[in-house]
């Protein structure tokens, strides 16, 4: 495995869930990490927490501020080596008949335009070091179709997982990797925003943030010669086959 120490790293949506949790394994690995987020006071307390680390408070929907925020980082700590995408987003509504315009063009931000804006942004100082790796978390709405994760955000994760493959293929001769992970049920805040948001219960039967900062530790220190493209992972109590209480009411 390769080492991260002295590696830079950021990190979008990184005040809650998988993506603190990332920041957390990557701090421990040995990287500079670079927690952004739109809540500044939750990134802050983040920060406190992780030693090392910095927080950037930025809503990675708006390209200027993407731009601004990449900006100061290659100029405190020189180019990006590693990129998070995790910043996400869901809605109750979510049903194709309950979608408005407003929704669809939030959702589409929120899961994928802003992690086109950020990995765009770091990719020319990558170039330039012939290395770097894009880590995007999608889902498994990414692979499969289904209601419960209502068809926004399922269309964002599906293309997010089709840019991690055209960077791979367009940028594999620049040394360059993209992976995109795509977990199944994880017991993250954006649960609460479910038409029936499942019990604590069937929250602890799921993946846990902590996991999938072990597994996005793994990617980052795997060697530069290896690209792993994606990574499917799901709760072995995988409810999308054994069914839960609340995802018998249809959408």
């Amino acid at each position: 495995m390769s080492t991260l120490k002295g590696k830079i790293v950021w990190i979008n949506g990184a005040g809650s869930g998988i993506g603190l949790a990332g920041a957390e394994a990557l701090a421990e690995a040995g990287a500079k990490v670079i927690l952004s987020g739109r809540r500044a006071d939750v990134l802050a307390a983040a920060a406190r927490k992780i030693k090392g680390s910095e927080a950037l408070p930025l809503d990675i929907a708006k390209e200027a501020a993407v731009a601004e925020a990449h900006a100061g980082i290659e100029k405190r700590h020189g180019a990006v080596d590693i990129l998070v995408n995790s910043a996400g987003a869901n809605i109750p509504k979510r049903a194709f008949s309950e979608l408005t315009t407003e929704t669809w063009r939030m959702m589409v931000d929120a899961n994928l335009n802003g992690a086109f804006f950020s990995a765009r942004i770091v990719l020319p100082g990558m170039r330039k070091k012939k290395d770097g790796l894009i880590i995007n978390i999608a889902s498994i709405a990414g692979k499969r179709v289904s209601q419960m994760s209502g068809m926004a955000y399922t269309a964002a994760k599906h293309a997010m997982v089709a840019m991690s493959e055209a960077i791979n293929q367009e940028e594999c001769r620049n040394g360059i990797r993209a992976c995109a992970i795509c977990p199944g049920e994880v017991a993250t805040p954006i649960l609460d925003h479910r038409p029936i948001p499942p019990s604590a219960e069937e929250r602890a039967r799921m993946l846990q943030p902590v996991d999938l900062g072990r597994i996005i530790r793994f990617v980052a220190e795997t060697p530069a010669h290896v690209s792993i493209h994606e990574l499917l992972v799901v709760p072995t109590w995988n409810r999308s086959v054994l069914g839960g209480a609340d995802l018998k009411k249809p959408l």
